[in-house]
């Protein structure tokens, strides 16, 4: 186990690579999602990215998950009596929904994404990765708070790429790829999830549930950071 507390530097630090890692992380599902966009062929289309950006994801996971710890660790380290597995305690506490979503991705979504699924969906695993399109803005948002910067014009801009960015990526994404096979299908919105197995249906609504709870949350904050103050108000 660690013996001391990272500083605000290291936790910084382990924030920027991880902003890096998730813009590299962004490049690749763009170019595939665009190569396989022709939509006659939403599910048939092959691109290798599809397969071998995975292998890219895998790791990029499990350091995101240690990042969060190590923001953790830091924040309960001016707390010298805490025992460190109290603090790991606390991290798996806080982060439940978080660690629950890095885990399904690695357990469940990428066999899914390497084996189960044959030679079929690269179009649908390009839009599927392409939700991380938001978290770049999400990491450099936790930068400028540690830096103390929340009431710059930066943070603000910020704010509005992180909502309009995880709406479209996280949210529209699922509306989106319904109407893509659908029309490949001949068939109206409404109607593709009757006309799809009904594991993808589960499956795309384990995915969306998390989204929508996180999307509220950023609009909640979204909210504050815009509010005007009654004093400011009445003048």
């Amino acid at each position: 186990m660690l013996q001391q507390a990272p500083s605000l530097q290291s936790v910084r630090s382990n924030l920027t690579p991880t902003s890096f890692a998730e813009i590299k992380a962004d490049a690749a599902p763009q170019y595939s999602w665009a190569s396989c966009r022709e939509l006659l062929h939403v599910s048939e289309k092959r691109h290798w990215l599809a397969r071998e950006y995975v292998w890219f994801l895998i790791p990029y996971m499990i350091y995101d998950t240690y990042a969060m710890y190590l923001c953790e660790w830091y924040r309960a380290g001016d707390q010298s009596s805490r025992h460190s597995l109290t603090i790991f305690r606390n991290f798996l506490s806080k982060n439940r929904l978080m660690i629950t979503h890095h885990v399904f991705i690695l357990l469940v979504l990428v066999p899914i994404a390497q084996k189960l699924r044959g030679e079929l969906g690269d179009f649908f695993v390009g839009c599927i990765f392409t939700a991380e399109l938001s978290t770049p803005f999400v990491s450099l948002g936790r930068i400028l708070i540690q830096l103390k910067q929340q009431h710059t014009l930066l943070y603000k801009v910020n704010g509005i790429l992180t909502l309009t960015t995880f709406f479209l990526c996280r949210i529209l994404l699922f509306p989106f790829m319904y109407w893509s096979y659908g029309r490949q299908q001949g068939l109206s919105l409404l109607r593709v999830p009757f006309h799809i197995p009904f594991h993808c249906n589960v499956a795309n609504a384990f995915l969306i549930a998390p989204q929508i709870y996180w999307f509220s949350l950023l609009c909640k904050k979204a909210a504050r950071l815009f509010d005007v103050p009654p004093a400011k108000k009445d003048t």
